[in-house]
């Protein structure tokens, strides 16, 4: 059975209930939409969408062009670090032999955003030999614009060079990843001692990328993490390495929070560790069983 190409684009408003609305009616009404994540305190908003390639293309085309309409980055603040409007646009394949399908798919709406929006494209993941958001992010919109200015890096699709209200889009192909927030009550500095022993390049778990960040509104701080291999880095193992770390530091963990959807594999590989379940995976889960018939 051919399985959809999913798509998880993030964009630079998480406080406006009329644009989050604008972009969902926008992604919505070419391809099916599935979840919908809202954080004021990042300002910022994930969507979860499904569709056969050309779907995908024109719904994306569409979230792309109202946040250009809707959202600028001048006045726009928030704890996420960003690159535009519409900062981060993944294609991803559900199973790894459809990873042609989501690179082709993107490189077409990479083309497309900047021909018909005139937006710079820095294509990402698997198709700018494993460059992730952090590198172009790095230094924020004005080390971009210097890198930009400089001739260091400029954006493979569109103009050569940002747009003072929307900034520039990050567009590429990855795996499925899990986005995965653990939140604290503490000092931030704390937040980001804990995102650095979990992280990957810190020594801590393999795929993991973390940030500690300050949720002002929620009157907390948060260890921000995109799981890039769930198979190498389990939920569980991450959580109870967090509780460890924070409390070492005086933090205590008080909830944590799922951005967008997950595989189901990952979700049976931490019920199975939890439950102490011996072999447990998702080959034991009834409807997956069906599903995979």
């Amino acid at each position: 059975m051919r399985l959809p190409i999913e798509s998880v684009p993030n964009f630079s408003e998480g406080r406006d209930r009329a644009t989050i609305d604008a972009l969902a009616a926008a992604l919505g009404g070419h391809a099916e939409l599935l979840d919908i994540h809202v954080d004021a305190d990042h300002n910022r908003s994930v969507f979860t969408l499904v569709g056969e390639e050309n779907e995908l293309v024109e719904a994306l085309l569409a979230g792309i062009a109202c946040a250009h309409e809707r959202i600028d980055l001048r006045g726009h603040t928030g704890a996420h670090p960003r690159i535009g409007v519409a900062d981060v646009v993944p294609l991803v394949p559900i199973v790894p032999e459809d990873m042609p399908r989501a690179q082709e798919a993107a490189r077409e709406l990479a083309r497309r955003v900047g021909d018909e929006l005139g937006l710079p494209i820095f294509l990402y993941g698997e198709l700018a030999a494993g460059r992730g958001p952090a590198f172009f992010r790095k230094g924020g919109i004005s080390e971009l614009r210097r890198r930009i200015e400089a001739g260091e890096l400029p954006p493979d699709f569109g103009p050569k060079r940002l747009d003072e209200g929307a900034g520039g889009v990050l567009i590429g192909a990855r795996r499925p990843l899990i986005a995965f927030n653990v939140n604290l009550r503490g000092e931030l500095e704390a937040a980001r001692a804990v995102a650095a022993a979990v992280r990957e390049t810190g020594g801590g778990f393999p795929g993991v990328r973390a940030l500690g960040l300050d949720l002002p509104r929620a009157g907390l701080v948060q260890v921000s993490m995109n799981v890039e291999d769930w198979e190498a880095a389990a939920l569980h193992e991450i959580v109870a390495r967090v509780e460890e770390e924070a409390r070492a530091r005086g933090a205590e963990v008080v909830g944590s929070e799922l951005v967008g959807l997950m595989p189901a594999g990952a979700a049976a590989a931490a019920a199975g560790a939890m439950l102490k379940i011996d072999g447990f995976d998702s080959s034991r889960v009834l409807e997956l069983r069906l599903l995979d018939r």
